[in-house]
């Protein structure tokens, strides 16, 4: 049964002005068939609506999907994924109040060398990739299903406790823009919100770097705390949904960054999830 959606819950194609529906027609036209409106929308939102530069955009999008294989990313194997969370604690974890999907990162315990000892930058690329696609593909549908209305974005904690001098280091430095480049340029309009929480005192000067390669309206989308941030991030994810070392009570065995914790593991949504997947390839083959 379909429930109320929040009102903070912003589904862009239900937003749209009359000349944005007149844009996105358009758009709809000039690119291949096989795209929902949901997908097309948030390329042309990224371009504030200018067909131009969002059919640039999308352009430059497909072409990088098929020079890099994305269809098939799911078949990358990633045997790696175990040591590499152990030195690059991150996932996904639970939805918060607004049944969004949460990622976690802890840039406090990145060790870049030990990374590069055990996997290569273009694996690690890869992999992020392949979780991303994942994100899209089954895990924000479970999500929908599980809320019961449409959530198209994502709540993103990044937990910076202990990381002031990694984050002024070269390498940090190239991954997180390298993985932030593929989100802005790749899957625009999926972040809902982001919390930087435990920011350590070089944070500033860390910030005034990266700050620059960061859109404005992603920019406008984080939230930048100290060391309370528990009470604004619990008015925002409920305590069970939230791992203990960020303040909530979900203590996941085995670690809730490696749990996979969420809807998209009950096997109930994810067979309604893959039946829906196939009624849309039916219809893209017709």
């Amino acid at each position: 049964m379909e429930r109320q959606r929040p009102a903070e819950v912003e589904v862009l194609t239900e937003i749209l002005t009359h000349e944005e529906r007149k844009t996105l027609r358009k758009f709809r036209k000039a690119v291949p068939k096989g795209w929902d409106d949901h997908t097309l929308a948030r390329f042309l939102k990224a371009r504030h609506f200018s067909f131009d530069k969002a059919l640039e955009m999308f352009t430059k999008y497909l072409n990088w999907r098929r020079e890099n294989d994305i269809d098939h990313v799911d078949s990358f194997e990633f045997p790696e994924a175990p040591a590499y969370k152990e030195i690059y604690p991150h996932g996904f974890h639970k939805t918060d109040r607004l049944g969004r999907i949460i990622y976690i990162e802890r840039y406090g315990f990145i060790d870049m060398k030990r990374m590069h000892q055990i996997t290569t930058e273009e694996r690690m690329v890869r992999y992020f990739i392949k979780e991303y696609e994942s994100m899209l593909t089954y895990r924000i549908s479970s999500c929908c299903i599980a809320a019961g209305y449409r959530v198209e974005q994502s709540l993103t904690i990044l937990d910076l406790g202990g990381s002031s001098a990694k984050l002024m280091k070269s390498s940090v430095y190239n991954f997180v823009k390298l993985a932030s480049n593929v989100c802005q340029d790749y899957y625009p309009e999926i972040l809902g919100k982001m919390f930087i929480v435990n920011t350590p005192m070089l944070f500033s000067i860390a910030w005034k770097v990266f700050r620059p390669w960061i859109d404005e309206r992603t920019q406008k989308k984080i939230h930048i705390e100290g060391k309370n941030y528990q009470k604004k991030l619990l008015e925002l994810v409920a305590p069970e949904n939230l791992p203990d070392f960020l303040g909530g009570t979900c203590k996941c065995e085995g670690g809730c960054l490696n749990s996979d914790a969420g809807p998209w593991n009950d096997p109930e949504i994810r067979a309604r999830v893959e039946e829906e997947r196939r009624r849309r390839e039916e219809e893209e083959n017709r």
